[in-house]
């Protein structure tokens, strides 16, 4: 017998991360913002039981939000990707195998535990006691089912957190009670070919002919048909896969229309990626440029554009990736335009201890990559940008709103919290 999985899912994460160090935010409405502070991203219940729905743009409700007494939160990515790990490291502990599928959710094996709602119980408070980050656990013989499991655990009242669907009369009450696009993978689009096909409901999905569904939408929807019936198709993941891609963008604090200001941002971005990337072991030879203007702003003329640039041989050294920017950057520049946008892109990613030079160009050399190494390290230590490139600029009047942004509490030395 396969051995159940359990999906555990942090309780409004975003919201979560900022109550744990403002106890007083507890019990009250909480949104936080997306970048430049433009729409709701993440909302307490309490938010949600006010009719505060994802997406709504805070320009257009702030007042109600004054009104209604909610409190309102830049995104602070620092906090929530170290809260995110705090978490993680937690659960690890917790199952003889930990898939991470986002930042707050994650696949757990449950292979060896008996009483399985004892352990779900366990899980729960030493997560919270540990980190002050609620979750919900869903039980399930897949992952399909847990999902499924996690939804009700979060939803009724009397689970308190914690819902099993092994029976498979659990499991016919639940599908029974939700909607195609509430499973993991169907979207609304999916939804409605497959109700043209007159499937209309998780169950009707479920009694479906697997191989016929293989042959009418493809594999992964065979998958879902026998993950549904309790067939595990999707194992646990114990290795992250290597990222064919790495996107560093944002959309400016305002609009710009000097180069050198966009050439900033396009090496400020180029760093970033480039250090993410080599977290990872990876490095690149195909790096991509775009720029943009407001599309929302019609009385304005409008420009988007990019540019590809290959190196000769695949690199991590931030130096060369910058410089590469700066040549993709050069042909997509058009003066007269104002900006909001741009972003770099690393491409085609490989390991970067399998790198070959070519006939002329070798790779990265030694001292490259201790720089590299030192610079990751210190800032690592100190925090982002405490080492950098003299073109990335400072400061940088082109960066994002965050006029409610909350102190990075346990990354900077500066920013710990006061008692």
């Amino acid at each position: 017998m396969v051995a159940p999985f359990a999906l555990v899912d942090c309780n409004n994460f975003y919201a979560s991360c900022e109550r744990v160090f403002e106890p007083k935010l507890r019990g009250r409405p909480v949104v936080v913002l997306s970048n430049n502070d433009g729409c709701v991203i993440a909302r307490s219940n309490e938010a949600k039981a006010l009719g505060i729905g994802m997406g709504d743009p805070w320009h257009l409700y702030r007042a109600r939000f004054a009104e209604q007494a909610v409190t309102v939160r830049s995104s602070n990515y620092t906090l929530y990707g170290d809260m995110s790990a705090r978490v993680m490291r937690t659960l690890a502990g917790l199952t003889p195998s930990l898939e991470i599928y986002s930042i707050d959710e994650a696949f757990l094996s449950l292979a060896g535990f008996e009483d399985l709602e004892a352990h779900a119980r366990h899980l729960r408070s030493t997560v919270i006691q540990w980190t002050g980050i609620p979750v919900s656990v869903g039980i399930a013989p897949t992952k399909l089912l847990a999902k499924v499991a996690n939804r009700f655990a979060k939803r009724e009242a009397h689970a308190d957190g914690v819902k099993l669907l092994i029976d498979p009369a659990a499991q016919d009450d639940a599908l029974a009670r939700i909607e195609l696009t509430d499973l993991w993978g169907i979207a609304r689009r999916m939804a409605a070919r497959l109700k043209c096909e007159g499937i209309e409901t998780p169950l009707q999905l479920r009694a479906a002919d697997p191989q016929d569904m293989r042959q009418r939408f493809g594999v992964v929807m065979q998958r879902m048909v026998l993950e549904l019936r309790g067939m595990s198709c999707l194992p646990i993941e114990l290795v992250t896969p290597d990222r064919k891609s790495i996107v560093s963008s944002r959309s400016f604090g305002r609009l710009i229309k000097t180069r050198p200001e966009v050439e900033e941002a396009v090496t400020t971005f180029s760093a970033r990626a480039a250090a993410k990337m080599r977290r990872q072991g990876l490095a690149t030879a195909h790096l991509a440029v775009f720029i943009e203007t407001n599309p929302f702003r019609e009385q304005d003329p409008q420009y988007h554009a990019s540019r590809a640039v290959t190196l000769p041989v695949a690199t991590a050294d931030t130096a060369k990736l910058i410089t590469a920017a700066q040549t993709a950057l050069a042909a997509l520049w058009r003066p007269g335009y104002r900006y909001k946008k741009a972003g770099v892109m690393l491409m085609d990613l490989v390991k970067a201890d399998r790198v070959q030079g070519g006939l002329f160009d070798a790779p990265d050399d030694p001292k490259a990559k201790m720089r590299m190494r030192t610079v990751d390290a210190l800032n690592g230590r100190y925090g982002r940008d405490t080492v950098g490139f003299g073109v990335t600029g400072q400061p940088r009047v082109w960066t994002l709103r965050s006029d409610m942004l909350s102190p990075r509490y346990t990354t900077e030395w500066e920013e710990l919290l006061r008692v």
